[in-house]
Order: C-alpha cells, then sequence, then structure tokens
C-alpha cells in the first residue's frame, strides 16, 4: 500500500508539522492557585501567532470543557487567530461532533475560513471525554449513533449550499440554506480516533483523512490501522489527495533533551494524576515514563535533533502526513510554550523537511512492513 503524503509544486515531499492544545491554565508556582481561564485563551492566540511566525503548517484546538482546560470553543479561539496569523491552517483537534448541531459547526468553521482566506479545517470525534454529554443534554450511551448521524450530515453540508436532509436526533431540514459559503469550495474534513479499526474503516470508506491520537505506547503500532485506513478509502475510490494520515501526541521540544524530560516530566505527571484520578486509570512511573519519552515511545520530548529524528523514523513506518504535538501539559509556563513552539519550527522542521525532501524524493513511498 503507498504512503500518499504530501507534496508542494515543485514534486518535494514536505511533512506538515504543528501544535494543538485544549487551552492550558496557568498556575501561580508562589500559591499554586490555577489563573485566570481568560488568561488561558489569550495565551491559546499568542501561542498560535508564533507557530505561524515560525513557518509550522497546522494549530489545531481541542474542545474540553474542564477547568484546567478550558478550550471549550474552538471556532471562536480560532476565529481571533485569523486576524493575527497568515499561513498556518487553522483547526480542531477535535470537535466533539456527537454533542454539537452540525449545522452551527459548520458555519463556525466556514466563517473562520472566511476570515482566514481559506485556512481552517474540522477534525470531527466522539471524543474522549464524558463531560460534554450531560453538558449538551445527550445520552452518552448514544454516543456512536449520534456520531455516525451528525457526520453524514456535516459531510452534506460541506458539499451543498442547500440540504435537505433528515434524521433521527436533529430537526429535518427542508431546501435549507447555510451559509458563509468556504473560501475554496469546501472544508477539509478530518476524523480523528484513538485507535479503532472501525474508526479506521469508517474515515477511509467516507474518503476523509484520519488522525491518531496517540498517547501511550509505540506509535508505529498503529502502523496497520493506518494502512487499513488507506486500503478502505483505495477501496472507496477516494481521490489520492484525500487519503491522508496524522498523528496527534504529547511533546515537548528544549534545548537540552534531558534537562527538557526532567522538567516536563513535572507537568506531565500532573495531567496523569488528574486523569487517573477521573477515570481509574494507572498512573505511569517516572522510568516508564523516559522510556516513553525516548525511543519509540509516544512522548516526543527533547533537543530539536532527536525530535526530527524521531519524527522521520517514525514517517518511514507509519507513511503519515501530518504530525502535532500537544505540549502545554500540567500548567507549562507559557514562555517556556512559546520557546518549544518556536524550537519546533525553527529547528525541528527544516530537518524534518531536508531528510523527507531528499530521501523520499519525488514519489510516493511505502512504509516499512506496508505491503506494495
Amino acid at each position: 500500500m503507498i504512503c500518499l503524503a504530501t507534496y508542494f509544486g515543485d514534486g518535494k515531499l514536505v511533512m506538515e508539522l504543528g501544535v494543538y492544545s485544549f487551552g492550558d491554565v496557568q498556575k501561580d508556582p508562589a500559591t499554586g492557585r490555577l489563573g485566570s481561564t481568560a488568561e488561558a485563551m489569550r495565551n491559546l492566540v499568542e501561542a498560535i501567532r508564533i507557530a505561524d511566525e515560525v513557518g509550522l503548517d497546522y494549530f489545531g484546538v481541542g474542545e474540553h470543557h474542564t477547568r484546567e482546560m478550558p478550550a471549550s470553543a474552538a471556532a471562536v479561539v480560532l476565529a481571533g487567530a485569523a486576524t493575527v496569523t497568515q499561513q498556518i491552517r487553522l483547526g480542531s483537534s477535535v470537535t466533539v461532533l456527537s454533542t454539537d448541531d452540525p449545522v452551527r459547526v459548520f458555519q463556525q468553521f466556514a466563517t473562520v475560513d472566511a476570515l482566514s482566506n481559506g485556512r481552517a479545517e474540522i477534525t470531527a470525534d466522539r471524543g474522549s471525554s464524558k463531560e460534554p454529554y450531560p453538558l449538551f443534554g445527550f445520552e452518552l450511551a448514544d454516543y456512536d449513533q449520534l456520531y455516525a448521524e451528525k457526520l453524514d450530515l456535516l459531510q452534506l453540508l460541506n458539499q451543498q449550499e442547500t440540504v435537505t436532509w433528515s434524521g433521527r436526533y436533529r430537526p429535518a431540514l427542508q431546501d435549507a440554506l447555510v451559509v458563509p459559503r468556504p473560501e475554496n469550495g469546501q472544508l477539509r474534513l478530518w476524523l480523528g480516533t484513538g485507535g479503532s479499526p472501525g474508526s479506521s474503516v469508517r474515515a477511509g470508506r467516507r474518503g476523509l483523512p484520519v488522525v491518531y491520537g496517540i498517547i501511550g505506547g509505540e506509535p508505529a503500532t498503529f502502523a496497520p490501522l493506518a494502512d487499513l485506513y488507506r486500503q478502505a478509502a483505495a477501496q472507496s475510490n477516494t481521490p489520492a489527495e484525500n487519503i491522508r494520515v496524522g498523528i496527534a501526541n504529547p511533546g515537548f521540544v528544549g534545548e537540552d533533551g534531558q534537562k527538557t524530560r526532567d522538567a516536563w516530566w513535572g507537568h506531565w505527571a500532573t495531567r496523569m494524576e488528574m486523569i487517573s484520578a477521573q477515570r481509574g486509570f494507572p498512573m505511569m512511573s517516572r522510568d516508564r515514563y523516559e522510556r516513553t519519552a525516548t525511543g519509540r515511545g509516544a512522548l516526543f520530548v527533547g533537543h530539536p535533533e532527536e525530535i526530527a529524528e524521531r519524527i522521520i523514523d517514525l514517517h518511514r513506518v507509519m507513511g503519515h502526513d501530518r504530525q502535532i504535538l500537544e505540549m502545554d501539559y500540567g500548567h507549562v509556563p507559557h514562555r517556556d510554550l512559546l520557546h518549544s513552539i518556536e524550537l519546533l519550527g525553527t529547528r525541528v522542521k527544516p530537518l524534518v523537511d531536508a531528510e523527507l525532501g531528499t530521501a523520499m524524493a519525488s514519489t510516493p513511498s511505502t512504509p516499512e512492513g506496508a505491503p506494495a
């Protein structure tokens, strides 16, 4: 199975790199008190602006509804970022479509698209947190049926300006005009998944790009899922330019690899302690963290050359087209986040682009272990 990567007009393969965030709230180092959620939203817009300035390709804003991660309205944040950026693509990472109205989702992101001159995207998913379901009056037991029906409607809205549609969970539409329309005709839609084979097949059959959220284990083990996705997409006669694989995983870039891992451990542990308490997950040990933050693990934490090498090595197995890092875990100081974004854009990305541009040449490659 071929790897369909991203190409510029000169035939050079370039994988997109970027960042995603849930709007991490700052913490006062003296008192330990959480800062303002409003400040977190302003910090998020500044981070997107810096990512654009240093040449990154994508910034995603995820949807969460907690005190620590209050980025509950991605389109609003991205609309603000659209006015202070020039090139970077702006999208959700992810939109919890099961608990939202596809009409409003489409209108909001089409508005971001207009303000950004065609740079908006949506990544839709069922979500990994329970909070949105009671908040918006939906039953968690219906999450997959909600998602499938609303995804049908979202794709239809993306294709047609006037829509007639009926379903179970939303009032029917009859010759409904849905505006504004995207700058280039349609929004780029992705499907997000934590690694379900069914979700990989669903994305492929629908002709949509897929992004895998990977927070533990070894990302290379997702290669069979990416192959499954590509096979389903090819069997559905999906245009080659729409068969794309993304990876979203935690990571942080610093000047010194071990010092960066030492510092980031405290932030990672803070988040993991909270998640462990909420969901009953076992807490990661420091030794396991060190193994996961190096080598083939899911945490890409280290100096720029380490991170570039790991992205390139993973690409040889996964053949992915985009990789985005969540950096602001557990109240990372804002200045440190901005510096990490700067290093990703100015030192990691050039190394990745140079290696893929020369080693992969101008023809699609076959990932290691994938059938030709």
